[in-house]
């Protein structure tokens, strides 16, 4: 019997970020953006640069949702870029923690391409599919 395809369960995309400055056009920022179907709620901003990575995790619908309109309240708010320099659309993840804040804008495409994929892998509303609540209640109380 032949062996069946291996399901593909995670989305990795690169994408260009750039953090803004008070001068100047903003400093280039490299970092991914992982979607799996384990965590099916969450989106995984790594940011690579200096001694270590940098990881964010927040909700894909706060990222869906940022590019229509302003979203999020907390540590994460994602928006429309409308300011961008070079006409191409962007969008602006904004990150607060006690160590500072950033404002980080990233191409409006990579963003959507990232959504397409993790969204073919895991349609919205269909997240709980493809939870594993006594793995998850485990992994709580340990």
């Amino acid at each position: 019997m032949p062996a069946l395809p291996h399901r593909k369960t995670e989305v990795d995309v690169d994408v260009s970020l750039r953090l803004r400055t008070t001068s100047g056009p903003g400093l280039p920022v490299p970092a991914s953006l992982h979607y799996g179907a384990d965590d099916p709620y969450a989106i995984h901003a790594v940011f690579r640069g200096g001694d270590a990575d940098v990881e964010w995790v927040f909700a894909r619908d706060l990222l869906r949702e940022g590019l229509s309109g302003p979203a999020g309240t907390g540590d994460v708010q994602v928006r429309p870029c409308p300011e961008s320099p070079d006409a191409r659309p962007r969008v602006l993840l904004r990150l607060s923690s006690p160590d500072g804040n950033a404002e980080l804008e990233a191409d409006e495409a990579d963003v959507r391409r990232f959504l397409r994929r993790a969204d073919a892998l895991v349609p919205p509303g269909r997240e709980t599919r493809h939870l594993d609540l006594d793995e998850l209640i485990a992994r709580l109380v340990s």
